[in-house]
């Protein structure tokens, strides 16, 4: 390509305030930005990133496909929400005007395996314009590509364990929520433990409908299946609240998690293959006290067994890095909904975005 790599950003809090500057950084533009909270709306993207003003102010949803269609971006980044059902409005307007999207929704990374009728309705209508929808973001190296090229020295795998800790307070309220972070422990086992309370049949069913609410290492363990040709057999979730000693302050939620009470939660889920290949992945976000720090760890046993650990990763900055990065492999990729598992290794960009996309 022989101009900039032209992006719109929805969602303009945390994360884009550093997807936005990494845009910039790697020799893209920010054409368009998007959000629903009108105290961000009419700004500068300049006054949200902190630095002088770009000339572009931020559109409300309801007038987003107007915007889009005036701007004609090459691609948008989605840093909104956790749940695909949460952002398919985005992703469906980017689909039907043929706009290339990659977003940070965790559920989006694989979500073929928790909500495939929302993945059909997308990956049909990117079809129909010819542009490319995925989700990308921390899990597409540290717990998807770091875990697979472990694997690919190795000769023989039984099982792959993994656990990753991260701090809601630096993703937003959204993020914060979906973790069950402020609930009494009564109302986290109603609203967020009671989903793993059903027959698999009973699971099968609320996938179907759409309705299923997935920790993050569901997808992460169908990314995983998919990347490592695995078969499953089956695929359990366990979800536990976290809690602490005292009271502690979310800024992120604006309130005091009373001693006791739901900081956030653990999620376990278990993958057996037919392969005889499980996979266990945990996830632990909640809102850190001050003896908490972000940590990822990963073990592949067989032969031979190798552990890896990543101490205090800078997450928020890894995920925005791992989207703005893929920005040509999503550029360069066949229409349709395609996940990164088929977009091959997630590269560093030395040369400006454009320079790598065909």
């Amino acid at each position: 390509m022989d101009r900039k790599v032209k992006v719109v950003q929805f969602g303009t809090g945390k994360m884009a305030v550093y997807t936005m500057r990494y845009v910039y950084e790697k020799g893209g533009e920010i054409v368009g930005a998007i959000d629903v909270n009108s105290e961000v709306i009419g700004k500068d993207i300049g006054d949200i990133m902190k630095t002088e003003k770009k000339g572009i102010a931020v559109t409300s949803l309801e007038q987003a496909e107007e915007m889009l269609k005036q701007v004609k971006p090459d691609i948008a980044i989605v840093t909104t929400m956790s749940l695909i059902a949460d952002v398919k409005e985005s992703l469906m307007i980017c689909a039907k005007l043929g706009i290339d999207a990659i977003t940070t929704c965790e559920e989006a990374f694989y979500p073929q395996n928790s909500n495939p009728t929302i993945t059909k309705q997308l990956d049909e209508m990117a079809k129909q314009t010819g542009c490319t929808i995925t989700g990308s973001g921390y899990q597409d190296i540290y717990w998807g590509q770091l875990i697979s090229s472990i694997a690919g020295s190795t000769h023989k795998i039984t099982k792959i364990k993994g656990s990753s800790s991260y701090n809601v307070e630096d993703y937003g309220i959204a993020l914060a929520k979906a973790h069950g972070a402020g609930l009494t422990l009564d109302e986290f086992d109603k609203q967020v433990a009671s989903v793993d309370r059903i027959s698999d049949e009973e699971r099968q069913k609320v996938i179907e409908s759409g309705e299923y609410l997935p920790s993050y290492m569901w997808n992460v363990n169908g990314w995983l299946c998919s990347k490592l040709g695995l078969t499953i057999e089956n695929q359990t979730q366990k979800t536990v609240p976290q809690t602490y000693k005292e009271d502690i302050y979310s800024t992120t939620l604006g309130m005091t998690v009373k001693e006791g009470d739901a900081t956030g939660m653990s999620a376990v889920v278990t993958t057996t293959t037919k392969e005889g290949v499980t996979i266990e992945s945990e996830c632990i976000g909640k809102v850190y006290s001050k003896e908490d720090f972000d940590k990822n760890e990963w073990t592949v046993y067989g032969e031979p067994d190798t552990t890896i650990v990543v101490a205090r990763p800078a997450t928020v900055e890894l995920t925005c890095a791992s989207v703005v990065n893929r920005i040509p492999d999503v550029m360069n990729s066949p229409a349709g909904y395609v996940t990164t598992e088929k977009m091959g290794e997630l590269q560093y960009r030395v040369k400006p975005l454009n320079e790598y996309v065909k």
